[in-house]
């Protein structure tokens, strides 16, 4: 038991000595044997490692070089033959102004405006490398030319700075100075000439036409400055659709409640058109009206109802609208026929003179001019004193030589003492005028003109007389204008007679009693008519103002005479050779149609649709710049058209003297009347 025991300590003794010898539990000679065996072999292979691939980096960086130069060389070899001369010059004299060629300098200083950069997006300021970039410099030339690329290799010993390169230089620097500044020079001009056009436009603008559409005014700053007027307008729409359906379902309270709004909303609408002019209670109306309609909707909606009472409603609507306008035509037509006061008091004041003159004084100067071919004869027809001394004095004003122009009048035994009387009392400066009765024409009678044995015949007053016409305001209210009494008058008849009424005279210019002369007409006596017979300016365009609109051609007699897209031309300014007129029996042509439509099957009233057919293939065009039509009807003229116009017409019902005629036009035909006449004052004309 003792030696077990000893044995024991004695092992454990040595142990403990043993474990002195290690490092913190670890046996030192196996850590030197691991180092040499393990992490030596380790750290050589790491460093062969580095070594090989500094090596491998250094030959692909010497072999990279050796590409560059390769490319390099080969650019050099043949830059010469891809650059002419003059490009080299150049791009030598800025190689030296700029400094060595690169990526940065090339977007920095462009050497020429017509050189770009392609290929390229982005550029590094600081690094570049060989195997990179290379950059293709492209000049902008003619498909012909071939582009042209070479390297940034700085090759500068290919470019000699030369006395002549820095010259040619110089020289190219004044230029571009020189043209920059003729350049600068060009916009300062072309801005003179746009603001010197806008001023001029400024000054042709009527501002009298523009009226409430100017865009300053407040109304057209809001777009829907109407809103609130559409919007009581709806709900008026609705309370009646509303009020009916209440009375056809017997809610009485309803009904009344909705009368009560809707006279409301109606007095407070009255004619306003825009928010502006509605009434200050407009707002609690509109809320009022629409507490009503919710209860309405609520109580009654019914969509098929409400649909079928608005197509009601919409089908009244139309009805009334057509028969306003009817009514319009007819109010405008009446007022077209109708002479104002102020004129017919004008014509009675000047007739009651005129027979209170002695004979001797009832005459006119220079009569022997009046069959003299060699002077400016014009002929007038009318029955308004007013209008005609328009015409005379604004042709008399603005002729040249007033004592050649010749003045014959012709009207009615109505109007026979004031017109004398007037031209008695205001003679026409220098110029010759006569007055005639187409009553004391005894050659024009019903055997002789049809127009005359038409007139005669009972359709035709009853077509003109009948008193109680059932269409007047339906069916028959298109061809209110055809019931005209001018067209019963032979006044507007009379200029197919011309030969017959001044038979010593070669030509004439005719002219109607609502026009106004603005130039010089003589002009006109020299037009060659090239054998035609009337000279006028014609008034087509496009698919208006052709023959198919004047004439009938369902009526074979029409269909197979006439060509339907013929252009129509005007009466009102005309020259007439009078020469040819009896060659050709103008006024025979005109019977033989004349008889044909004796019940109005080939044309509708007038004298434009016989003057069409008569003078057909005999009617040469003027210039359009003689005679500008449209100022009875039209208001879209234009004002420089208008005023280089020779003559003006106010052709169609708002003629000048009436009050329904067009503001903007009037002041052409008031500028030749002397408001101050004494006559004029009495009859008030000059308010």
């Amino acid at each position: 038991m003792r030696l077990k025991r000893g044995s024991s300590g004695s092992g454990l003794h040595r142990h403990i000595n043993s474990n002195r010898g290690r490092c913190c539990g670890i046996n030192v000679p196996v850590v030197v044997l691991l180092f040499f065996c393990v992490f030596a072999p380790l750290l050589f292979f790491v460093g062969r490692g580095i070594h090989s691939t500094a090596d491998a980096a250094g030959n692909e960086a010497s072999t990279t070089g050796q590409m560059a130069n390769w490319r390099e060389q080969m650019a050099v070899q043949h830059l010469k033959s891809l650059l002419s001369k003059e490009l080299i010059e150049s791009m030598t004299a800025n190689a030296h102004d700029m400094g060595p060629w690169s990526l940065d300098s090339l977007r920095k200083n462009p050497f020429s405006s017509s050189w770009k950069v392609v290929g390229v997006e982005m550029s590094n300021k600081n690094n570049f490398t060989s195997d990179e970039t290379v950059l293709d410099v492209k000049k902008e030339t003619p498909p012909m030319k071939k582009d042209i690329i070479f390297t940034t290799a700085d090759h500068h010993s290919l470019f000699v700075d030369t006395p002549a390169t820095r010259t040619r230089r110089q020289l190219r620097e004044k230029r571009r100075e020189k043209r920059a500044a003729q350049l600068a020079q060009q916009d300062d001009e072309t801005t003179v000439k746009l603001e010197n056009a806008a001023i001029e436009r400024s000054k042709a603008v009527d501002s009298a036409v523009l009226g409430k559409y100017n865009i300053w005014r407040r109304d057209n700053e809001n777009e829907n400055s109407d809103s609130t007027v559409r919007l009581m307008r709806d709900q008026i729409i609705m309370a009646r659709v509303y009020s009916s359906l209440a009375m056809t379902k017997k809610k009485l309270d309803l009904y009344n409640e909705l009368l009560a709004r809707l006279k409301e909303s109606q007095r407070t609408l009255g004619d306003a058109t825009t928010d502006a002019d509605l009434q200050h209670s407009a707002p609690e109306r509109i809320k009022s009206m629409g507490q009503v309609l919710t209860k309405a909707k609520a109580e009654l909606y019914d969509c098929n109802l409400v649909t079928r009472r608005l197509r009601a409603m919409l089908q009244s609507a139309d009805e009334q609208v057509r028969s306003l306008k009817k009514q319009s035509t007819f109010l405008s037509q009446l007022a077209a026929k109708t002479m104002p006061n102020g004129i017919h008091c004008l014509s009675m004041r000047l007739t009651i003179d005129y027979y209170l003159l002695p004979p001797e004084k009832r005459k006119f100067p220079r009569i022997e001019n009046l069959e003299n071919p060699n002077l400016y004869h014009y002929a007038l027809f009318s029955d308004n004193v007013l209008a005609a001394s328009v015409v005379v004095n604004s042709a008399v004003v603005n002729a040249k030589e007033p004592e050649k122009h010749v003045f014959h009048l012709v009207t009615d035994k109505l109007n026979f003492g004031a017109m004398n009387m007037w031209f008695l009392l205001n003679p026409p400066g220098k110029a010759t005028i006569h007055v005639e009765n187409v009553d004391e024409f005894k050659w024009l009678n019903s055997s002789y003109c049809p127009v005359l044995r038409q007139m005669d015949s009972a359709a035709m007053k009853e077509y003109y007389f009948k008193a109680d016409h059932p269409t007047t305001l339906s069916a028959g209210s298109s061809n209110l204008k055809y019931r005209n009494p001018k067209y019963l008058s032979m006044l507007n008849h009379l200029r197919f007679y011309l030969p017959q009424v001044y038979p010593k005279l070669d030509k004439i210019l005719f002219l109607d009693d609502d026009i106004v002369v603005q130039k010089d007409l003589t002009g006109l006596w020299s037009v060659d008519l090239r054998g035609k017979v009337n000279g006028a300016v014609e008034t087509c365009g496009q698919s208006f103002h052709r023959f198919d609109k004047y004439l009938n051609f369902s009526n074979p007699n029409i269909a197979k005479n006439f060509d339907p897209n013929a252009c129509g031309w005007a009466y009102g300014m005309n020259m007439f050779d009078l020469n040819e007129w009896k060659k050709k029996d103008i006024t025979g042509i005109y019977h033989k149609w004349q008889n044909m439509n004796e019940d109005r099957v080939l044309w509708k009233l007038g004298t434009l649709p016989p003057g069409l057919i008569t003078f057909y293939g005999l009617t040469h065009p003027l210039e359009k710049s003689w005679h500008v039509l449209g100022l009875g009807y039209n208001p879209s003229i234009d004002r420089a058209e208008i005023e280089n116009a020779a003559v003006v017409h106010y052709n169609g019902n708002m003629k000048p003297w009436l009050e329904i005629a067009m503001t903007k036009y009037r002041g052409y035909w008031t500028k030749y009347i002397n408001l101050s006449h004494p006559y004029l004052r009495n009859c008030h004309l000059s308010e």
